[in-house]
């Protein structure tokens, strides 16, 4: 069993940065595909980005390339998501996830086995 911890989450203004991560606890991290997934009141929840367990494949959602930045620590059992450029559309929570497919960084939230509770981030226009 894995649990999913996020933290980091905050209010920025809009053009700020901010980084969030997400630890793992188990002893099978190393073993999982990561992703963050982002949800905005009324929307349904979203594929931001995503990186495969050994780190060597990354994914992005279009509206997030270029500004956000998936990596992952295996030694620490942490993935981050450093988010740069903030825009007012990027408040959401978000919620970190993990995949049992190792060589797959899916778009798909069903591919993904554990969550965490998530955190809010709120950027400010």
């Amino acid at each position: 069993q894995v649990q999913l911890v996020e933290s980091g989450g905050g209010l920025v203004q809009a053009g700020g940065s901010l980084r969030v991560s997400c630890a793992a606890s188990g002893r099978t991290f190393n073993t999982l595909t990561m992703a963050w997934f982002r949800q905005a009141p009324g929307n349904e929840r979203e594929f931001v980005a995503g990186v495969t367990s050994n780190g060597g494949r990354t994914s992005y959602a279009d509206s997030v390339k270029g500004r956000f930045t998936i990596s992952r620590d295996n030694a620490k059992n942490t993935v981050y998501l450093q988010m740069n450029s903030l825009k007012a559309e990027d408040t959401a929570v978000y919620y970190c996830a993990g995949s049992a497919n190792r060589y797959l960084a899916s778009s798909y939230s069903t591919n993904y086995n554990y969550w965490g509770q998530g955190t809010q981030v709120t950027v400010s226009s």
